[in-house]
């Protein structure tokens, strides 16, 4: 795997950090605001939203200048948002610090997944994006529990510090490392927009915001439902977070492997199995050792879909990937904002903390029955252009009929 693949990773493990590191933070900055922890919840929202309208924005402002320079720019914005959060006077300016982060998240990731696949040869494309998303996977193993650490024993102002550090360390890797890629010629923003035309392009990202939604429809409410359910002290659920970080990078780099293989048999295991693991959880999070394995099981399970589905969208919008690539990691946000309003909708119906699984193993299995759809349209598709094809003869035009 080329280098430039471990300037991006770092960007990624940056990002993917002060994406997560703000949920252990809440109670610290909360109080020195003095805002309560459901206004400085709008932390959390106020990133992912700023993901889900970043994405096609940044991309489609970026359509002017080559991939690198974008990506470059990107990390600048993702410097200074950070930055910007570390010296906030006021919750106002740490809010709008956030956004300006977050603007950056969806394009990066996007932009940084179609140069991770022109980086290397067509089978190992899937591989290749994997190993850029091991960055953003790796970060909820040691950024997410490092950064709280720090936030709650030395500040969480050094925190957003540190991460804003990281995000020179990316830039620079990028600058150094990323090969100058011209943008490829005649393609505009029209060609861009087509891709949407695709059934297919729409059905993967469809898949993307249930398949990851079923993930976060239950990793969203994990703290009550372990410290009240399973039994654990409050402080474990930082290392539950950390077995679901470790279930995050293999599911990731196994996804990535098989995905270059049998792409839409890679999907239909990872969702069926989600989609079971969730509705077990139900019950193994009654008991601690198996609520545990639960947890790597359903990071490991929910990102074996990521490179798969992200490889899926490059290949159906083929010609024009930029946009759509970036638009579908806006899908895996939108995906854990539905999935944590409907998970707190069945809580506050007075189902329980695990009610949420069962929301999760629903929406991972809508995703599986998308993925059956898309594959039986394609074959449909497959079968007709054989039928038209053959029924042309070599270099015989098809009659047009006025």
């Amino acid at each position: 795997m080329p280098l430039a693949l471990l300037a991006l990773a770092i960007g990624a493990f940056g990002i993917g950090t002060t994406e997560f590191v703000i949920m252990g933070l809440l109670p610290q900055v909360a109080g020195d605001f003095g805002v309560s922890i459901p206004t400085a919840g709008l932390l959390v929202t106020g990133y992912a939203l700023g993901v889900v309208v970043g994405a096609p924005l940044m991309t489609v402002l970026g359509t002017k200048v080559s991939r690198k320079r974008m990506l470059m720019l990107l990390m600048g914005l993702f410097i200074a948002g950070n930055l910007l959060s570390a010296v906030a006077p006021v919750f106002a300016i740490m809010l709008i610090g956030r956004v300006i982060a977050s603007l950056a998240h969806g394009a990066f990731f996007g932009i940084g997944s179609v140069v991770a696949a022109e980086l290397v040869a067509p089978h190992k494309k899937a591989g290749a994006i994997a190993m850029m998303f091991t960055g953003l996977t790796v970060a909820n193993v040691v950024g997410v529990p490092l950064g709280t650490l720090i936030g709650q024993h030395v500040g969480w102002r050094v925190t957003f510090g540190i991460v804003a550090a990281l995000g020179v360390v990316g830039l620079t890797g990028i600058a150094k490392l990323v090969p100058e890629m011209p943008r490829p010629e005649g393609v505009h923003l029209r060609h861009e927009l087509a891709a949407f035309k695709n059934a297919q392009v729409l059905l993967a990202m469809a898949m993307t915001v249930l398949g990851f939604g079923g993930v976060f429809a239950a990793i969203t409410y994990i703290a009550p439902m372990m410290t009240h359910i399973a039994g654990f002290a409050d402080g474990s659920v930082t290392w539950l977070l950390v077995l679901f970080g470790l279930g995050m990078v293999g599911g990731n780099l196994v996804g990535g492997r098989f995905a270059d293989r049998a792409l839409m048999p890679m999907l239909y295991v990872s969702l069926g199995a989600l989609a079971l693991v969730l509705a077990l959880f139900t019950l193994t999070a009654h008991s601690k050792i198996a609520a545990a394995v639960t947890i790597a099981l359903i990071g490991a399970l929910g990102f074996a879909t990521v490179p798969p589905l992200q490889k899926r969208v490059l290949d159906q919008a083929h010609g024009a990937p930029t946009l759509a690539s970036a638009v579908n990691i806006g899908a895996f946000n939108l995906g854990n904002a539905l999935s944590a309003w409907l998970g707190g909708i069945v809580i506050a119906a007075g189902f329980g903390y695990t009610a949420p699984n069962w929301v999760g193993a629903a929406l991972a299995a809508a995703a599986l029955v998308l993925a059956f759809l898309s594959a039986a349209l394609e074959r449909r598709d497959g079968a007709r252009s054989t039928v038209i094809a053959s029924a042309t003869p070599t270099g015989q035009q098809t009659p047009v009929h006025h």
